[in-house]
């Protein structure tokens, strides 16, 4: 009782109740956003007993190395009719002989060559473009030459959530787990973002997706005019256009252990760096209720830690303040955990309360550098 006086008659006492704020958001967003991920039932979701043909659509620039490695993997994978159409935006590597010999080995390989640099815009929406425009079948599915499935049934366990009304799947696009501490901060970043938009889009919320693993309709992109809507922007071949057509009934997940691709992460923090800059450079463009469900998350998040800080130097009683951050620790972590293996991730679990506040400040260093320039290389 006397412990609790002290603490209401704190001169502090404004500051406290904005920590109590940001904690509730805090677990509003673990428990009641968060969790429908991490606790996602597979078994309750509806899948197609159907196998219409699929168009696997991948743009490749100069990507001769991981063509050779990844691209038989996606050719040989098991499912009754499919293409893999293979964009070659004009390579200047071996890529063109490459795909020559590829060609003549596996019938469903449609490769289209562009032999001049006629993208106007960096990036890759126009080549991408190109490469619905050539599919032949309704659905397409999208990976990058540097990503490899987790087996023969990745095309089979992707298409089997277009149900119904189901225009949009979004995948998970992991990383390939190396020794290091960078690799582990990397692969729980692409944990953390996918717990945001997979979790959201199960809320009905859906706001982006991933390049190196996602599928929808050619009719819906055609209908929307493609990436029309925002082609001069560098990036966003994949969240804008997604943050652009997407809805809670045309949308679904899929988490599944057989739905995932993995790619080789950035080897120096530098380069990580700036990739991680080029993908925040279009969260500016989302829709205005999706930029504010993010920025709550974002802003309660560093009001927390902020003021937690503050009031343990302010002396604040360090009961209170401990038991207020063992509170969200232990809901963060019992969600990370199931989201982990959720999505097959592992070997970082001990590590993620560094690396979260790690994130933050880098978030939030290139969250202002971005109102100052938008332009950014690919």
């Amino acid at each position: 009782m006397y412990w609790l006086q002290g603490v209401l008659s704190s001169p502090w006492i404004i500051f406290i109740w904005v920590l109590l704020a940001a904690l509730l958001v805090q677990l509003v967003y673990y428990w009641f956003i968060f969790s429908r991920l991490a606790l996602y039932n597979a078994s309750k979701r509806p899948v197609s007993g159907q196998k219409p043909p699929v168009s696997v659509v991948i743009c490749a620039k100069n990507e001769y190395h991981n063509l050779v490695r990844f691209l038989p993997l996606i050719l040989e994978q098991e499912y009754p009719e499919y293409e893999v159409v293979v964009v070659n935006d004009a390579s200047d590597d071996d890529t063109f002989y490459l795909l020559r010999e590829l060609s003549d080995k596996y019938s469903r390989l449609n490769v289209v060559n562009i032999h001049q640099n006629l993208n106007f815009f960096v990036g890759k929406k126009f080549p991408l473009s190109i490469g619905i425009r050539s599919a032949r079948y309704d659905t397409v599915l999208l990976t990058d030459a540097d990503c490899f499935p987790a087996g023969p049934h990745w095309i089979e366990s992707m298409q089997s959530v277009f149900t119904g009304k189901t225009s949009i799947v979004l995948g998970y696009g992991a990383y390939i787990s190396q020794p290091g501490l960078l690799n582990k901060l990397i692969r729980f970043d692409t944990l953390h973002v996918a717990m945001q938009y997979m979790s959201l889009a199960l809320a009905g919320l859906p706001y982006m997706g991933v390049g190196r693993n996602l599928a929808y309709r050619r009719e819906l992109f055609f209908n929307s005019g493609g990436f029309m809507k925002h082609y001069k922007i560098t990036s966003g071949d994949d969240d804008l256009f997604i943050n652009e057509v997407a809805s809670g009934k045309n949308t679904r997940i899929q988490p599944a252990p057989e739905a995932v691709t993995f790619s080789k992460p950035k080897q120096t923090f530098g380069a990580w760096f700036r990739q991680k800059k080029r993908h925040l450079t279009t969260g500016g463009f989302y829709r205005p209720s999706h930029k504010i469900v993010l920025g709550l998350f974002s802003v309660s998040q560093f009001l927390f830690f902020s003021l937690l800080i503050a009031l343990a130097v302010l002396k604040v009683d360090w009961m209170l303040l401990l038991g207020i951050y063992f509170l969200r620790l232990v809901s963060q972590a019992v969600i990370i955990k199931k989201s982990m293996i959720r999505l097959g991730e592992k070997n970082f679990l001990l590590l993620f309360p560094f690396f979260e506040l790690f994130l933050m400040m880098i978030n939030l260093m290139l969250g202002l550098t971005g109102l100052f320039s938008r332009k950014t290389q690919w």
